[in-house]
């Protein structure tokens, strides 16, 4: 996270979600895991042209964007055990629910019991990372709930 121009990033989501605008696309979302996930809520932020938002653990800095100034409804997903403290633990998770109702955007914030960071990545190498860092990984249920949520919301903000 240290090497990445967060600036650099957002212009281009800007870039990409203009560019499948001018091309057809009369709605785009937005969505990203860990910096992703935090570069998507930022996104809802600094790019108008975003039209929905679904971030799988990461809050942006304040210093990059203020989540109570959202303009595109947001979705977020969290592990109840991240413990990457001020990014995506439960504390962050919360305040960004908190954010988010300042915002007057549709939002849903859902803390999942019992996982942790990443807990979405079902490769071999995340199952292995995750058990190699004694995180717990065996909620398929969860998984698939949060895929069910995020299918629903981008159905709901994108369909025409």
């Amino acid at each position: 996270m240290d090497g990445l121009e967060w600036q650099g990033a957002v212009k281009d989501i800007s870039a990409s979600v203009n560019w499948l605008k001018a091309n057809g696309s009369k709605k785009a979302g937005v969505t990203g895991f860990c910096v992703g996930g935090a570069l998507a809520i930022a996104s809802s932020v600094l790019v108008p042209e975003v039209d929905a938002v679904v971030s799988f653990y990461g809050v942006p800095s304040p210093e990059l964007a203020d989540p109570a100034w959202a303009k595109a409804p947001v979705q977020a997903h969290f592990g109840e055990l991240d413990n990457f403290v001020g990014f995506s633990d439960v504390t962050a998770a919360k305040a960004l629910e908190e954010k988010l109702k300042a915002s007057g955007i549709p939002y849903e914030v859902h803390i999942y019991p019992g996982n942790a960071h990443a807990f979405m990545n079902r490769s071999l190498e995340g199952i292995k990372r995750r058990k190699d860092m004694g995180m717990p990984d065996e909620d398929e249920a969860a998984v698939q709930l949060t895929w069910s949520r995020f299918q629903s919301w981008m159905t709901c903000f994108l369909s025409s």
